[in-house]
């Protein structure tokens, strides 16, 4: 082979190589919610500045709430929330039949199974729905929080009562295909894909908990939860093995304003290292939807741009307030 064709191999090689390379570090751009333009990322495609942004923030950080998104279909209970450059995923959990609480534990459950469908609604970026993915089996129709990773949308399915079981679904962005990943025993309300590591990482019941699996659903790892801040609702990854989970949590209220049958939301976000498991820091969100409820209830996301944080929440059901509407809070962070 002549050395100028080996040249010309080689340089096609390369060229190949760095069009790819530039292909990933993209993707992870718009998984991890920063803007792919704004050259946040690094060459390892690890881009941080969501996490670092936000370790900046802290009570005194000023939010403001700059729009409101009416979703003009049945809504139900919103859960968790994902955005891609074409959609914007919305899980759910419609009750047919509710729960009820059993005097004393039976067969290891605290309550009866109750009925429900879960749905994914896919909608465009103007909240118009476009499909509604039904997702579950049998007892197990409670979609959690959800987290997309530049190529899939990951949803796990519980039932709707603690220590039971799950299935986690793997649902294609681009064309909506829909596989069962694998099931697991324990309810988790939460996923993120470490893109580190290729392995998901789910919360369970109230968060308490956290278990990591390889994609054929083996358990690697599990560890507790070292706060008891908030119960997470919906997480997402933030590169370099961190992840950022808004949650609630339901607290008494003094007697005079209605006792302990008439609590308050405290809401909250919270930076999570997935590999320390340390929580690297945490801000209660006390602000409010037409329904009156918190802003971080359920489904909620964040984007950094420098040091602009922009969320995205979904607080309300459909049958409350003005129905679902995805609020927009944003606030800038002195780094």
């Amino acid at each position: 082979m002549s050395t100028t064709r080996t040249r010309g191999i080689l340089a096609a090689a390369i060229a190949v190589v760095i069009a790819a390379s530039a292909t990933a570090g993209t993707a992870f751009a718009l998984t991890s919610g920063q803007d792919a333009s704004s050259g946040q990322g690094t060459s390892s495609g690890q881009d941080t500045n969501l996490a670092d942004t936000f370790a900046a923030v802290n009570r005194n950080t000023k939010w403001q709430q700059t729009g409101s998104l009416k979703l003009d279909f049945p809504t139900f209970h919103t859960e968790g929330i994902a955005f891609t450059e074409e959609h914007i995923f919305l899980s759910s959990v419609e009750i047919l039949e509710p729960t009820v609480k059993f005097p004393s534990p039976q067969g290891g459950y605290d309550r009866t199974p109750g009925k429900g469908v879960g749905h994914l609604f896919v909608m465009d970026k103007l909240g118009k729905l476009q499909k509604d993915i039904v997702l579950g089996e049998g007892d197990m129709y409670h979609p959690g929080g959800i987290d997309f990773d530049g190529t899939n949308v990951w949803v796990p399915v519980a039932q709707y009562r603690p220590n039971s079981s799950s299935i986690v679904y793997r649902v294609d962005a681009s064309t909506l295909e829909v596989t069962k990943q694998f099931e697991v025993q324990d309810h988790f309300g939460g996923i993120v894909m470490d893109q580190r590591t290729g392995h998901l990482v789910g919360n369970t019941w109230g968060s308490r908990r956290f278990a990591e699996w390889n994609l054929h659903g083996k358990q690697l790892s599990t560890w507790e939860n070292p706060s008891n801040f908030i119960d997470y609702q919906d997480c997402q990854y933030t590169g370099v093995s961190k992840m950022l989970c808004g949650g609630v949590t339901n607290l008494p209220q003094t007697n005079p304003a209605g006792g302990t049958s008439a609590t308050y939301e405290l809401g909250g976000v919270a930076l999570v290292d997935i590999q320390t498991h340390e929580v690297l820091n945490d801000i209660p969100f006390q602000k409010w939807s037409a329904g009156g409820h918190v802003a971080t209830r359920n489904p909620f996301k964040m984007t950094a741009s420098g040091n602009h944080l922009t969320m995205k929440v979904a607080p309300d059901n459909g049958e409350e307030g003005n129905g679902t509407e995805i609020l927009t809070f944003e606030a800038d962070v002195t780094r």
